[in-house]
């Protein structure tokens, strides 16, 4: 049996996950999807209920979908669902799992790396992330849990933009760059999200399709994120309009969960990068949110792919570096204020 492909969905309360979901589940997209939510809340599907089996807290919809509400541990949810697909009682192609509002969707992910029976029988394919624009800023200014969600972002999208001026998208769009740059941002009605912008995005994958987004990495040359090539220094007095305290634009906002850049056109010594990634993993790994890259290591003519949450990291052969191709490696790590200095001079002592 083929791996079942798992979108992790996530955002802070009220950023319209319900209202998203509703639309993956009436689109014709001729897909079975095996939705788990945490709760229920109070937009419940059911208008579209057929079978609803209490025991279990299993809903069979009209269109071929099927619904389960958390009792228990998700292990043991994903375990019951792949039970009953391979014996013929349940068909899904897809699963959802539709995170609370407030939850940190790290552990939910660790899930798909941490067990082994879990790992044989689904593929986690991205983490989507939902930021209300409205009340964005406020909940990134007081709730981590908020900051988390989109520092874990494979895709973000950005509910409610109809409802705020044009200059205060940018800035949000600008602090989500900040603090997750890897994550494509898209400002969405609800009733309009294309299925490939929410399917198949494999965020998670292990292969080459990971290579960083050479966009960010524009960003983080010119060190503005694509914003005005315009210039300064973190924190620094700044009068460019865009600037300005009070106008709902970029103004700075110092927070924890940010993102860093490493890239070397030397190869990594795999012993000495190994042993590094190692120490840091221990430390640093709770306040580790992802972290990924494309590696040129000493002793292999194939790129290495490597990622991780938290403390679970793992690493793939890739494609063979091309002929002519510059061989580098390029590493992003996103987290709550990890110590950006002691990363980059650990990773620079581990280059041939």
């Amino acid at each position: 049996m083929s791996l079942i492909p798992v979108t992790i969905l996530t955002g802070f309360l009220g950023s319209g996950k319900t209202t998203l979901l509703k639309r993956i589940l009436t689109e014709a997209h001729g897909q079975k999807i095996a939705v788990i939510e945490n709760e229920f809340g109070e937009e419940n599907i059911d208008n579209e209920i057929l079978v609803n089996d209490t025991q279990e807290n299993i809903i069979q919809m009209n269109n071929g979908c099927i619904c389960c509400s958390i009792r228990e541990d998700l292990r043991e949810t994903l375990q019951l669902l792949a039970a009953k697909k391979r014996k013929g009682l349940l068909d899904f192609d897809r699963v959802v799992i539709e995170t609370t509002g407030l939850a940190d969707p790290g552990p939910v992910a660790q899930t798909f790396f941490m067990d082994e029976e879990i790992a044989e029988q689904y593929l986690l394919d991205s983490i989507l992330t939902l930021v209300d624009a409205k009340h964005a800023q406020t909940q990134f200014d007081d709730r981590q849990e908020a900051r988390r969600q989109v520092g874990f972002a494979d895709q973000i999208f950005i509910s409610k933009s109809d409802l705020v001026a044009e200059d205060e998208v940018h800035a949000l769009m600008h602090r989500l760059t900040q603090m997750n740059p890897r994550a494509p941002q898209k400002a969405v009605h609800f009733g309009e999200v294309a299925i490939a912008d929410v399917f198949d995005l494999r965020g998670f994958n292990l292969n080459a399709k990971l290579d960083i987004d050479p966009d960010f990495l524009k960003a983080e040359e010119h060190g503005t994120h694509g914003h005005d090539e315009h210039d300064h220094a973190p924190g620094e007095h700044c009068d460019h309009p865009s600037h300005v305290p009070g106008d709902g634009r970029h103004h700075h906002h110092d927070d924890d969960v940010k993102s860093f850049v490493f890239r070397s056109d030397r190869a990594f010594s795999p012993a000495k990068l190994e042993d590094f990634l190692g120490a840091v993993v221990n430390i640093y790994g709770p306040r580790m949110l992802r972290y990924k890259g494309v590696l040129h290591m000493e002793g292999t003519e194939r790129k290495v792919i490597f990622q991780g949450v938290h403390q679970l990291m793992g690493s793939d052969l890739g494609p063979a570096w091309a002929e002519g191709e510059v061989k580098n490696s390029k590493m992003v790590f996103i987290g709550i204020d990890l110590p950006k200095d002691i990363f980059l001079q650990g990773l620079e002592q581990c280059l041939v």
